[in-house]
């Protein structure tokens, strides 16, 4: 029989997470042109201050945190230690942590990514991460069991922002579905039952068309980016995703980084962005 888990699911979780602390949430990207806007450079040091900074403004008042584990590698084993402390300090300061490292891989591998990130020894341990599906959703079951076992998340990419995605994700997949929706189905089967909701999410851009995925049945969350720079608005969020919108996590990077060095403004922007999502869900 396997153990019981070490704390709550990650549904039940982030339920609690966002009726405290509202449903938006922010991006680290320590891209260089934003490193270079905020006077930084490009080093180690650079990026610590950078990615403190948003932690300092952010991690005591939003719900979760994105930060993009490419942007913090390239720095090697000086960028990962970096990693390491936004993880520990944003949820020391009550932030769940959404690792966004898309990783996809089959058996003993995906085991092992799965271990490195949803395992309570792993240094780099999160909340949730994001999981790519395209060697078949079945290849994500280790991490899917060890998120499940843990308390953790994953958030499967199904519809993403990005245009050189449309041709494979609107593809007809053998369920006669396109392959985006076979991808919300598949997570609407493993949360099947859960409550308050499962810990499987998905990944669907706001700019995608209104209508094009049912999400009516899954379930989970709905990681949904594209939201300022990528052209989506907050008025499109209801459009795109209609009757799901509670369930939906509302994506920004670079339209509140844009807005540091300064911490106040970070908050500030941060504060009137969440207000704009929230008369939107409240309308």
């Amino acid at each position: 029989m396997p153990d019981a888990p070490l704390r709550a699911g990650f549904g039940a979780r982030l339920t609690d997470a966002v009726s405290r602390r509202g449903p938006l949430c922010v991006g680290i990207d320590p891209h260089p042109s934003l490193l270079h806007a905020w006077q930084l450079g490009e080093s180690p040091q650079a990026l610590e201050r950078f990615a403190m900074t948003v932690v300092e403004a952010l991690a005591d008042r939003v719900a979760l945190l994105k930060p993009q584990s490419a942007f913090f590698e390239v720095y090697g084993s000086a960028g990962v230690a970096v990693l390491e402390k936004v993880i520990a300090e944003s949820q020391q300061a009550g932030a769940l942590v959404l690792l966004d490292v898309k990783r996809g891989d089959i058996g003993s591998t995906m085991t092992a990514y799965a271990m490195a990130y949803l395992d309570e020894r792993a240094p780099l341990a999160v909340d949730a991460i994001t999981v790519s599906p395209y060697l078949g959703y079945g290849s994500l079951a280790p991490a899917i069991g060890m998120a499940e076992q843990n308390g953790r998340g994953v958030f499967v990419l199904a519809r993403t922002s990005n245009p050189e995605g449309v041709g494979l994700q609107q593809a007809v997949h053998g369920s006669g579905d396109t392959v985006g929706q076979y991808i919300v189905d598949s997570a609407a089967e493993t949360n099947l039952g859960k409550e308050p909701m499962g810990h499987v999410g998905v990944v669907a851009g706001a700019t995608i068309p209104a209508g094009e995925l049912d999400f009516s049945d899954l379930n989970g969350p709905i990681l949904a980016p594209g939201l300022g720079a990528q052209g989506a608005t907050v008025r499109d969020l209801k459009a795109v995703f209609g009757r799901a919108l509670p369930h939906v996590l509302p994506t920004t990077s670079r339209d509140v980084l844009r807005h540091g060095p300064e911490v106040k403004s970070l908050r500030d922007t941060h504060a009137r962005l969440a207000d704009e999502i929230g008369h939107q869900l409240n309308d």
